[in-house]
């Protein structure tokens, strides 16, 4: 399953140079607003050092990492949500996104201008916050008027209980809370789920700061964790000019070197995409032989089945079993034989929930 997340922000924030960090595609970047215009979108890889290990041990012939999809969504500005700027195309382009980074200016730079003339991270991020709102409370008040209509029949329970759903959010963005802030039941939230909002996607606020705070952030960064201390959101301190000069290195020698120098253990893009996995609740299992070694990313709490049918769906009609082998064992005792003859491989049935980390062998029939 490809996750695809949609950077956004205000103009000139730093979106287009984050971008270009993490994707081969090079979006346009300059010092004016709307550079963006069409959503540039690139597919990365996923670093993980357990599947480098694997093809170590297994030597395949082909390696295939997880892959993300990111999209650079040009900047919103207020209004955005009547239609301002360039703004109806792009909340469409947000609502086709599994999760959103929200870069947040954290640094001072008089040569890189700002849309609203000053640096204000915490503003900055009501802004986005409130076209995004703006949209939703549109979008829950023409669901309420349609459900109205079926409130007549006085034995639809579902209507009953998507109007009370519904009003109860609308209630809340009208306080300027995103519906991700908002206390719902599990049974509420299979409610709101099918409504689709903006603000009830997972956000990760990205603080692009100067490369000097890059490993502790500063008061900005201060400014924002404050700002959002309640909702249920990654933040993450990146430096995003020094991420773009990490970029150009050719060798992994040269960007340890100008990791250390900086005091850096690793790539601020590396942490980004481990945070975005961590806020969707993803996790990866492996497949691995001489042929192929590759990953294979899935939602927590998944069972093996529905995990064969990432895969291919014939492998989840027809599952039999699954041939479970722990990453530790696999890399301690050397390969699949040594695992087999140690008593290592578990065989699991449909109701195993797969782990991080597992390594997979699935038995079918169709």
């Amino acid at each position: 399953m490809a996750l695809k997340c949609g950077i956004v922000g205000l103009p000139n924030v730093g979106k287009s140079t984050l971008f270009n960090c993490l994707s081969s595609a090079r979006a346009q970047s300059a010092n004016f607003p709307f550079c963006t215009i069409e959503p540039n979108v690139g597919v990365i890889t996923v670093p993980d050092e357990r599947l480098i290990k694997l093809t170590e041990i297994d030597n395949p012939k082909k390696v295939v990492p997880t892959t993300i999809e990111i999209v650079d969504i040009a900047g919103l500005v207020k209004g955005a949500s009547k239609g301002e700027g360039l703004g109806n195309q792009f909340l469409a382009n947000i609502r086709e996104t599994d999760a959103i980074l929200h870069v947040l200016r954290c640094y001072d730079n008089d040569n890189v201008t700002h849309v609203d003339g000053s640096i204000n991270p915490v503003r900055d991020k009501e802004v986005i916050d409130i076209e995004l709102q703006l949209k939703d409370l549109e979008t829950v008040e023409n669901r309420i008027v349609k459900v109205q209509r079926q409130l007549k029949d006085a034995t639809n329970k579902e209507a009953k209980k998507t109007f009370e759903v519904a009003t109860k959010i609308k209630e809340a963005l009208e306080q300027g809370i995103s519906v991700r802030a908002v206390e719902l039941t599990e049974s509420e939230r299979e409610i709101s789920d099918n409504f689709f909002l903006l603000t009830d996607k997972p956000v990760m606020y990205v603080c692009n700061v100067d490369e000097a705070s890059a490993k502790s952030g500063n008061a900005y960064v201060d400014a924002v964790r404050e700002a959002v201390k309640n909702e249920n959101a990654e933040i993450l301190v990146i430096a995003a000019s020094t991420e773009a000069d990490i970029a150009e290195l050719e060798t992994y020698e040269e960007k340890q070197m100008f990791l250390e120098d900086i005091g850096l253990e690793e790539p601020g893009v590396n942490k980004l995409i481990h945070s975005a996995y961590k806020l969707l609740n993803l996790e990866t299992y492996f497949t691995t032989g001489p042929d192929e070694s590759r990953a294979w990313t899935f939602p927590e709490g998944i069972k093996a089945p529905k995990a064969a049918g990432i895969i291919h769906t014939d492998f989840e009609k027809g599952f039999i079993r699954a041939e479970v082998i722990k990453y530790d064992d696999y890399v301690s005792l050397g390969s699949e034989s040594a695992c087999r003859e140690a008593g290592k491989i578990a065989v699991e049935g449909k109701g195993y929930v797969v782990q991080d980390g597992d390594i997979m062998h699935f038995r079918f029939n169709v």
